[in-house]
């Protein structure tokens, strides 16, 4: 077994858990949904997250040609995996469903973790061309990181609606454009 073949596992078992969250909630929220409050926003962001997901998975495997692989590069890679579970966590808390479930609360009360973890996976996404390579990505993946980076920047900090319903769909047009542009083929 090659270093990636090795490495990979893990990576794929944190986003099979990402996407396992996302799916599962999205079952209990319809299997209970007499007494849930949808809050339309965060299913888009459910619709998003599977797509960061698997575009995660298509990505990574451009690394399988990478051969110096050190503790470092593989946390890097690793937290970028871990900060993307925990979006899912963030937005899609457990529930007691013994009472009614007011998505837009919830999604409200954790909006700046939720927005903090996402500061701290673009981050952290820029830092993996960093040690990988020895230099930021190049300029129409670094333009991509720059704008998820400033709207989830004001995302954490502001708490208009109206910026709260754009956010989600303003990124999932952004994002389906960043897979067009630079991973509609597999490296």
């Amino acid at each position: 077994m090659d270093a990636f073949s090795f490495l990979s596992v893990l990576l794929s078992i944190i986003l099979g858990l990402a996407i396992t969250h996302v799916l599962s909630s999205l079952g209990r929220l319809v299997h209970n949904r007499e007494h849930v409050r949808v809050y339309w926003p965060v299913g888009v962001w459910m619709v998003l997250l599977l797509l960061i997901y698997v575009q995660g998975w298509w990505a990574s495997f451009g690394l399988r040609d990478h051969t110096d692989w050190n503790f470092l590069t593989f946390m890097v890679i690793l937290l970028q995996s871990i900060f993307g579970y925990m979006l899912a966590a963030l937005l899609l808390p457990e529930y007691a469903w013994d009472k009614p479930v007011d998505m837009k609360a919830d999604y409200f009360r954790q909006a700046p973790w939720f927005y903090g973890t996402m500061v701290a996976s673009v981050i952290t996404s820029v830092s993996k061309d960093l040690v990988l390579d020895g230099h930021l990505p190049e300029t129409g993946n670094l333009l991509f990181h720059a704008a998820f980076l400033g709207i989830s920047v004001i995302g954490a900090i502001t708490k208009r609606e109206w910026f709260h319903k754009a956010i989600p769909v303003v990124n999932l047009v952004m994002f389906a454009a960043y897979i067009f542009i630079l991973f509609a083929k597999l490296k």
